[in-house]
């Protein structure tokens, strides 16, 4: 429901304003920056539908932002990641 404002404008009560935010779902948009935007597929959607741990995942999303944001201490975390999984999974 629509409300009068200050000089007549027209402002959304709080309720209306927590619902116009949450119509969207979570994966149309993203929280801190841009850097997925151009992406055919989003990280996180990989990420879902492969069944990836947090490790794995952490890879995909570094590597796949890189460029964008991180650059060289995406690419770090990346290898980070991986030792990680090695250390982790396969006792390296």
């Amino acid at each position: 429901m629509m409300k009068g404002g200050v000089s007549g404008m027209k402002t959304n009560s709080h309720s209306d304003m927590i619902r116009e935010s949450v119509k969207d779902k979570g994966s149309d948009r993203q929280v801190g920056g841009n850097h997925y935007k151009d992406c055919v597929i989003q990280p996180t959607e990989y990420i879902v539908k492969n069944k990836l741990d947090f490790l794995e995942g952490n890879v995909v999303k570094y590597i796949t932002r890189h460029k964008t944001k991180g650059q060289e201490e995406d690419i770090r975390k990346v290898i980070h990641y991986a030792e990680l999984i090695l250390e982790y999974t396969y006792e390296k």
